[in-house]
């Protein structure tokens, strides 16, 4: 069964996106993890199915690289808006699109005819623990000490719709990602597993974050992530709310405005190549 397939990213995030309009894709749980192999697939951080709504211009379906479903990715939603855009799916600059975590709101930028940047309405953070959910004493797990991997440490956790574990450090390009981030995503505190944010602070309007994403590892970005970030370092007062916060990522730059009442994203969305493939 052939099926067309388009490659994209948002700085560096990339997913194999399938346009399910038409049909039901199959087994995506055993597709994501196949797919996703570099060197026996297309390869990427997992796969996105583009697909009708009764309640939006489409729906968004994430596929881990292990499979598992996730509820929301900053970066994929942004390639779909730019999908639904340049395909004519939705020919529209302000698009709806349905996830786990509810309706999305996108404002496209267009350049000669085609989708280049992408603002995203992602929603309220929460630093509820039962909404992220994180097992702490703590109504609310800001600033919370934590105990992982032999050490003890305040961590601020946050939900973007999906789980979110934010540290600070001094430095975060010389620590060992592989054995913290996996520590702290198989945590016992959080029973879905976490995503996991190591942000190092460079002023009031720019910080520097590496993400270990659940079900994936490393990636070069997480939109929710950065989200995530810029909320908990607004909270410890490390940054300013209503101030666009640059957050720098292995794979390029999110622009990033927290409020109490939703947070901003804006970023590059790109398409890499097209292909078909037999499933």
């Amino acid at each position: 069964m052939l099926w067309a397939f388009t490659k994209m990213q948002g700085c560096g995030n990339d997913y194999i996106y399938f346009d399910c309009f038409d049909r039901e894709f199959p087994q995506p749980e055993e597709k994501a993890v196949m797919l996703s192999r570099a060197h026996f697939g297309v390869g990427g951080d997992g796969i996105i199915l583009i697909e009708p709504s009764d309640t939006a211009d489409a729906r968004m379906r994430i596929f881990n690289q292990d499979g598992s479903e996730g509820r929301m990715c900053g970066n994929g939603i942004r390639c779909v808006g730019k999908y639904l855009y340049d395909s004519g799916r939705a020919k529209k600059d302000v698009l709806r699109v349905e996830t786990k975590s509810g309706i999305k709101v996108l404002q496209l930028s267009i350049t000669d005819g085609k989708a280049e940047s992408v603002r995203v309405d992602m929603g309220p953070a929460s630093f509820r623990a039962k909404d992220i959910p994180v097992l702490l004493p703590e109504e609310e797990a800001v600033e919370v000490l934590l105990e992982c991997g032999g050490k003890s440490e305040p961590v601020t956790c946050v939900s973007m719709g999906n789980p979110h574990c934010v540290l600070f450090r001094s430095d975060v390009q010389h620590l060992d990602i592989q054995k913290e981030g996996s520590a702290f995503e198989h945590h016992p505190a959080f029973p879905e597993r976490t995503n996991t944010e190591f942000v190092q602070i460079l002023d009031r309007r720019h910080v520097r974050m590496r993400v270990w994403e659940r079900g994936s590892g490393e990636t070069l970005a997480c939109g929710t992530g950065a989200c995530a970030s810029v909320a908990a370092a607004v909270r410890c007062g490390y940054c300013d709310d209503g101030e666009e916060i640059t957050v720098h990522l292995l794979g390029g730059d999110l622009k990033i405005v927290y409020t109490p009442a939703t947070v901003w994203m804006e970023g590059e969305a790109r398409t890499v190549f097209r292909g078909e493939i037999d499933l």
